[in-house]
């Protein structure tokens, strides 16, 4: 077993690790390993799809910049607009594809409610993709 003792006649214990049960059971488990590893590898077919050589144009995004101004003017992409041409010019984007994004720029002063009013507008035409866009100060 693990401890054995000495004949010497010293009385102390001598310890040995008796390591054969160890290295039978190693060899086993090299042997089921050794027979059941081919057994695993089997061969599937993949049919992978063919790569296309011809590169696609990337779309063009196109971006409408709208701006508040503090008093209530309007400007689309720097050009004043009243809020009858903002509602004619939104609906025609709206019908652009792809839809141009609306990047929204307002002053800090101006009341929620014209913001609100500029945004109803270009839902109601239609329009998906609407950003803000805010200044450092």
């Amino acid at each position: 077993m693990a401890f054995s003792t000495n004949s010497g006649g010293t009385g102390s214990p001598m310890s040995a690790i008796n390591v054969t049960p160890l290295v039978d059971v190693m060899l086993v488990l090299l042997i089921i390993f050794m027979i059941t590893a081919p057994l695993a590898s089997h061969k599937i077919r993949v049919d992978l799809p063919k790569a296309n050589p011809i590169v696609q144009p990337k779309p063009v995004h196109t971006s409408v910049d709208l701006a508040v101004q503090s008093d209530g003017q309007l400007y689309w992409n720097d050009n004043p607009v009243t809020e009858a041409e903002l509602k004619q010019k939104l609906a025609v984007a709206s019908a652009e594809r792809p839809q141009p994004e609306v990047k929204l720029r307002a002053s800090r002063t101006i009341h929620f409610k014209v913001i609100a009013r500029v945004l109803a507008d270009a839902k109601a035409a239609g329009m998906v993709k609407i950003g803000f866009i805010t200044t450092g100060k």
